[in-house]
């Protein structure tokens, strides 16, 4: 399992400079996955989302596209303005990539396709996600990134990467919904 997730996440991985954050990242992932009952086959076939129809893109390529995504956003305000507030960039990354970490935890797979789970129907993806990283004893920081990426963040005090996160994780969520109701103008 950890080999397969260091090789789908290699190239966001080598963007965290400290080990010890990184080695973390991957434990929490290699933890829920196994907790989660998953094989290494498995984590490119889970749907990112159960809410709406997906299209086909699964957990890993909306792990990637958020975390990229985030990164954007920050490099963007970064060059375009003088910012009161710093971006942690290694912050950024292990958040991004253990937003959605719980989902490993919240989704099942039945014979009949993918449900939310005993576990999921009592905690969200974001309270398992950030309970998991407790355990690990992540910093703070990135607590709050997964435990506040969504709804649960709502009104609640945000660090600037959670905010990045957050709006990168809707960028790739929102669109998905509106094509299903038909609202998306494509």
């Amino acid at each position: 399992m950890r080999n397969r997730i260091e090789k789908l996440f290699r190239k966001q991985l080598e963007k965290i400079d400290n080990p010890e954050l990184r080695r973390k990242t991957v434990d929490i992932w290699v933890t829920a996955a196994e907790e989660g009952g998953w094989e290494p086959d498995d984590l490119e076939k889970i749907p990112f989302t159960l809410l709406t129809e997906t299209h086909g893109i699964n957990l890993m390529q909306h792990t990637i596209a958020v975390t990229e995504g985030a990164l954007g956003l920050a490099d963007a305000i970064q060059s375009a303005c003088d910012t009161p507030y710093e971006i942690d960039r290694d912050f950024l990354v292990a958040g991004g990539l253990l937003h959605d970490v719980g989902k490993l935890l919240e989704i099942e797979r039945t014979d009949d396709g993918y449900i939310k789970s005993h576990h999921g129907k009592h905690a969200r993806h974001p309270i398992s996600g950030a309970i998991l990283a407790a355990k690990f004893d992540m910093p703070l920081e990135i607590i709050n990134i997964i435990g506040c990426h969504a709804k649960e963040g709502e009104g609640r005090p945000q660090r600037v990467e959670t905010v990045l996160i957050h709006q990168a994780d809707f960028a790739t969520f929102n669109p998905m919904v509106m094509l299903q109701k038909g609202l998306l103008i494509t």
